[in-house]
């Protein structure tokens, strides 16, 4: 007897586009639970902490510094304790890998064909959060991207979040504070170069595991700041410019702002003054210098 052999239109499994999984790591009850019960123990023993009340919903996460492979373990113990869902872009080439591509995928990672016609980063990203509204998912990215001694930021995080209009979360790993996780959900203006700048700036006091080695350049803890000149300080960025004494405090509502407390913030190097001389008086303006906005990122959730 002959067999004729059987044919079909369907595309062969190792041809077939992949996608982003929608059942990782993070949706596993057993799994995640065991995690969950795990990271909780040892974040105790060890002394860390995960900042508390991460962002609601999607946001392109940025991850900083990255000094060390074990900067994922500690991201992941703020995800899993959180029930965050973590992606995390891969090259499709080892998605397809026997065994160890499918645990990449099982794991979150986000397969990138670089190849004409092929489904883009910014296309899988748009088609998944559409998909999974009001779901807390974070698009991981390292902008230094790799360990080692780098000079600047790769941008391509900044290029995803708007073109897939979602906002950018900040995420730290700091080894001198021993805290992991969001510390500020950050909306695009129209200015890269600024926008690029005020984040790096803000994570100028995030220590690494090994600070000689992250960019930028270590700077040391945060100033120590009262919850008053806290509010000058988002007064400032919601005005988005320079403003006079009685402008800050009207937007503040404080009754009155000491000049000793503006002159405090202009030696810190968190805002700046302009004297100027408007007929025959003296009138000073202040404004939030970068450094004063890549400190308020880290007292302020969202702005």
């Amino acid at each position: 007897m002959q067999f004729k052999p059987i044919t079909t239109s369907a595309v062969p499994m190792s041809n077939k586009p992949l996608a982003i999984r929608d059942k990782t790591i993070f949706d596993g009850f057993f799994v995640k639970s065991f995690l969950k019960m795990l990271y909780l123990a040892w974040f105790k023993i060890s002394g860390w902490k995960t900042i508390q009340n991460p962002p609601e919903g999607a946001g392109i996460t940025i991850a900083a510094p990255h000094t060390s492979n074990w900067d994922i373990v500690y991201a992941l113990g703020a995800a899993i304790i959180f029930d965050i869902k973590i992606y995390f872009s891969i090259k499709e080439s080892w998605c397809r890998l026997p065994v160890l591509g499918p645990i990449m995928l099982w794991m979150g990672g986000i397969p990138i064909n670089r190849s004409a016609g092929a489904k883009g980063q910014v296309t899988l990203i748009k088609e998944f959060v559409d998909k999974h509204r009001n779901q807390r998912i974070f698009f991981l990215f390292t902008p230094e991207g790799t360990r080692g001694d780098v000079k600047q930021w790769k941008t391509g995080f900044y290029h995803v979040a708007k073109d897939c209009n979602l906002p950018i979360f900040l995420a730290k790993v700091d080894y001198r504070t021993k805290e992991s996780g969001v510390f500020h959900s950050f909306d695009l203006c129209d200015d890269k170069d600024a926008d690029i700048a005020n984040l790096q700036e803000s994570y100028k006091s995030v220590c690494g595991r090994f600070p000689d080695q992250q960019f930028p350049v270590y700077a040391g803890p945060l100033p120590q700041i009262s919850a008053r000149e806290e509010r000058v300080m988002k007064a400032l960025y919601s005005l988005k410019g320079k403003a006079t004494q009685a402008e800050i405090s009207a937007r503040a509502k404080l009754e009155e702002i000491s000049t000793e407390m503006l002159d405090f913030l202009v030696e810190k190097g968190i805002l700046e003054r302009d004297d100027l001389n408007e007929g025959d008086r003296l009138t000073s303006r202040y404004k939030l210098t970068v450094a004063g906005n890549g400190c308020l990122f880290h007292l302020a959730p969202s702005l």
